[in-house]
């Protein structure tokens, strides 16, 4: 997935982006596949009468419901959601109709940090804590996959703006 280079500024590029891990679409998936399953149950079970068959419609329109509540919005949401690290900003997306951002610039960063837990680590997976100087103070970005090399390549390019040498230690 690439940021979309209209949004950059002239001389900026891409370090990292990302969205959550496919993980987070587990949910949702099993929602499809129990909804799909109540609906073939329904419609085999049911006698062939006319009450019966308007019972089937009510119960394949409450399928569909379902699967655009909890499976389509929760895809969609995880399709049009990334996060992106510039040579200059963070920058958070998402939304498909209504769209919503947040942006911060490096030199506003105070530090990345990374937690995995016992199932991420399964998934390979954690969630990234951007630190900054603002009132909100941090921005949790869970589930993120490969989490520990987005944290190496975002706190490098963090000491690259901020001058510091990895060779000496400076």
């Amino acid at each position: 997935m690439s940021f979309p280079q209209r949004l950059l500024n002239p001389g900026e590029h891409v370090v990292v982006s990302t969205r959550t891990h496919v993980k987070e679409l587990f949910g949702p998936a099993t929602v499809l596949l129990l909804a799909i399953a109540l609906g073939v149950v329904a419609t085999v079970s049911l006698p062939e009468q006319t009450a019966a068959n308007v019972l089937e419609i009510l119960v394949w329109v409450a399928v569909v419901a379902t699967l655009v509540w909890f499976v389509l919005r929760p895809l969609v949401g995880w399709l049009t959601t990334t996060y992106t690290f510039t040579n200059r900003r963070f920058i958070a997306r998402s939304g498909f109709i209504a769209k919503e951002g947040r942006t911060i610039p490096l030199n506003r960063i105070s530090g990345v940090d990374f937690e995995i837990g016992v199932v991420d680590r399964i998934f390979g997976c954690g969630t990234l804590v951007v630190s900054d100087a603002s009132e909100q103070g941090r921005v949790e970005l869970t589930d993120i996959p490969r989490v520990e090399k987005v944290q190496l390549l975002v706190s490098e390019e963090l000491h690259r703006i901020s001058g510091v040498s990895h060779d000496d230690g400076t």
